[in-house]
């Protein structure tokens, strides 16, 4: 299936609905039915058929099969938020007593739910340096039920060897679940490297205009079933039809938006490199990274973000280059048109000497602007310094 008809025709029944190029917004909370008999019949199949809203809707199962397509998964399940995604997959999969391992430094809501949360109700968490197998192997106990990914991590961009994590953890029986929110479907394709279950935040490069929140989570017709019957439908973070539309617009112009930034972060990379007042870069795909060689086996782009660190031990310098930038706006998230900067110096006392150095993080998206004009942006505020 090729990803031209994923995007532009795959779900779209359009003689269905008046020969409507768009998909309609089914904007219904209920469906009705011909007779008590219709009605239960329907009612075990509620996974696949229209009930209600909170579990399934038209516009929200066209989205469904272009997302799984995507991911050459079986199905999709689409949420309110990523944070909502993460929560139902990963509480599907545990109970009292079982255990988790964890890249470090995971996307923070994912790290408040296994840090905080979990332990509620006697599942606990190892968090590990992702970087060797060796750290997963070891972390691994008998009660062990999920190993969680972030391939490039949160930040700093850290890789995990996908095909190997899910090799050990298939021979221990147990699943895997990776957030593949930052290289999109396009750049990185986990369920070939054998991971069960992938997720989204779709509030990202899916959705692109910085106007819809949701989440994804891509695997099996069990799984998702699985999910969908307890997590998905007891906790009830579904996805509105607005929003699951806004996002099928999105995903009509995701090849061109991604690889459109992915080219001019390469740009600003070779920029950022050669600057003098820049002390590290972090992108995965640069010469410098030191994982270049397994992002090149596992990756094929690596999208709009990078970090870097500032030539300076005072946080009040970090607050400056952030504000003094003028065409990055200061502000979280990523994936939409606009490029942003966000800098961990949000969490520090500018008036206080830092007990770390990642007070010097300085996160940017590179949207859809022209690059040289990206560029020229940094290059003022840098020499400004």
């Amino acid at each position: 299936m090729d990803l031209s008809y994923i995007l532009n025709e795959l779900g779209e029944e359009r003689d269905q609905y008046f020969n409507a190029i768009a998909p309609p917004i089914i904007q219904t909370s209920n469906f009705m039915f011909p007779s008590v008999a219709a009605m239960r019949a329907d009612l075990p199949f509620e996974y696949e058929r229209h009930f209600y809203t909170r579990g399934n809707n038209p516009t929200v199962a066209i989205l469904r099969k272009k997302l799984a397509a995507l991911e050459g998964t079986e199905d999709a399940l689409v949420l309110a938020s990523g944070s909502a995604a993460i929560a139902a997959a990963v509480l599907a999969n545990v109970q009292q007593g079982d255990h988790i391992v964890c890249v470090q430094k995971p996307y923070s809501w994912t790290l408040r739910l296994m840090r905080d949360y979990l332990p509620r109700f006697g599942v606990t968490t190892t968090f590990v340096n992702g970087t060797d197998i060796a750290n997963f192997e070891a972390a691994i106990r008998p009660e062990t039920r999920l190993i969680y990914l972030e391939s490039p991590n949160t930040f700093t961009f850290e890789l995990q060897d996908i095909r190997a994590v899910a090799e050990l953890a298939k021979s221990r029986n147990i699943v895997t679940m990776i957030d593949n929110s930052h290289c999109t479907p396009l750049f990185q394709r986990p369920i070939e490297l054998g991971v069960d279950i992938v997720m989204h935040s779709g509030s990202k490069y899916l959705g692109g205009h910085s106007d819809a929140i949701a989440g994804v989570i891509c695997g099996t017709t069990a799984m998702m079933k699985r999910i969908f019957s307890g997590e998905y439908m007891t906790l009830g973070a579904i996805i509105s039809p607005q929003n699951a539309w806004l996002l099928l617009r999105g995903l009509r112009t995701l090849q061109l938006r991604v690889q459109r930034s992915d080219d001019s972060a390469r740009q600003v990379v070779a920029f950022l490199e050669q600057h003098p007042t820049v002390r590290r870069i972090y992108f995965p795909l640069a010469d410098s990274h030191p994982q270049i060689e397994l992002a090149r086996r596992q990756m094929t782009g690596c999208g709009g973000l990078i970090t870097l660190s500032l030539n300076t031990d005072q946080v009040a310098t970090v607050d400056t280059f952030a504000d003094g930038l003028k065409r990055f706006l200061l502000g979280v998230s990523w994936g939409g048109h606009e490029s942003l900067v966000f800098p961990a110096s949000i969490g520090y006392d500018p008036t206080t000497p830092p007990a770390d150095e990642n007070y010097n993080l300085i996160r940017l998206y590179v949207g859809l602007e022209d690059p040289a004009v990206l560029i020229d942006d940094l290059r003022q505020s840098l020499d400004a310094l």
